[in-house]
């Protein structure tokens, strides 16, 4: 079979199984598997794939038309202009999380000088991210932030495995930390050490995770999509334990739902000040950030 016959008969195969963009996800199934780019497919449409390149070619197509996401198919994915490891252990990086990463940089570069940061300026900018999954935020901050300190924590072994390899990927693995945790368990000696604390959280609700497409609802972690009954449970966690970890002007950024920025703005009104909601590229609110409140203190 020749490279044009494989990528008619792969868009063909996605096409029937409902798939959006078959022509282009044949196309970047058929690059993974013979290592090239798009240009060489298009440019050499004559080429004889060997009996070896054409099995592994139908088969992973069939796997996507099956619903598997062509990112845990290539194992690759995107975020930040970085390229980050995926597989079924941890959630794929999504570009409205771009959202939460621009609005913690931006929170840096408006309130630290960069001689303040530099090394022999004051220390590092200390960030804690909950739930690191795939390490997308984590490396990210770290590669952006250049004096950043970060502690990727996760519940999931295998989530913080990717994540290292990620760090290690992209050159910042000198620069983070990796920690088991559950939310802020063995976090006890980071009390108050932090400057930023970020969370991409599981918040679908309970209910709704059957209603997700399959690609999301058979092949992605639950534990990294279910929030609890009304998709908050994260929130109310994360939120009530901020405050012990953050220093006094410290920020927590959170990502949010398209309907929940509301309930999540109110939750943190008892231990946060200047609440602020970002929308995405599509103009959704997708992230809440708020400032810990000054702690007063009485004179007698």
């Amino acid at each position: 079979m020749i490279v044009r016959e494989a990528l008619q008969e792969g868009c063909r195969t996605l096409g029937e199984s409902g798939i959006e963009a078959p022509a282009v996800e044949a196309g970047a199934i058929l690059c993974f598997v013979k290592n090239c780019d798009r240009s060489f497919i298009y440019a050499h449409g004559e080429y004889e794939l060997n009996s070896t390149e054409e099995q592994m070619f139908g088969e992973l197509v069939n796997l996507r038309a099956k619903g598997k996401p062509l990112q845990y198919i290539t194992g690759f994915q995107e975020f930040m202009s970085l390229a980050f490891e995926v597989n079924p252990s941890v959630l794929i990086p999504r570009q409205d999380t771009e959202t939460l990463v621009e609005a913690v940089i931006s929170y840096v570069i408006k309130t630290r000088r960069m001689d303040e940061c530099a090394p022999d300026g004051g220390g590092c900018v200390r960030i804690l991210d909950i739930g690191t999954g795939s390490g997308c935020i984590a490396v990210s901050l770290a590669h952006y932030i250049k004096y950043s300190c970060v502690t990727a924590a996760d519940i999931s072994e295998k989530a913080l495995q990717t994540a290292m390899k990620n760090a290690v990927k992209n050159n910042v693995a000198d620069r983070i930390s990796f920690l088991e945790s559950d939310i802020y368990s063995g976090l006890d000696s980071y009390r108050g050490s932090f400057d930023v604390i970020v969370s991409n959280p599981p918040y679908i609700p309970s209910d709704q995770i059957d209603t997700l497409q399959r690609e999301v609802k058979d092949h992605e972690p639950v534990n990294a999509l279910d929030g609890g009954d009304d998709g908050l449970d994260f929130y109310r966690r994360i939120i009530g334990g901020a405050a012990e970890f953050l220093k006094p002007d410290g920020m927590l950024a959170l990502e949010v739902g398209y309907d929940q920025a509301a309930a999540v703005s109110k939750l943190m009104e008892t231990n946060f000040c200047g609440i602020s909601i970002n929308k995405d590229l599509n103009g959704i609110d997708r992230v809440v950030t708020g400032l810990v409140k000054p702690v007063l203190s009485l004179e007698l």
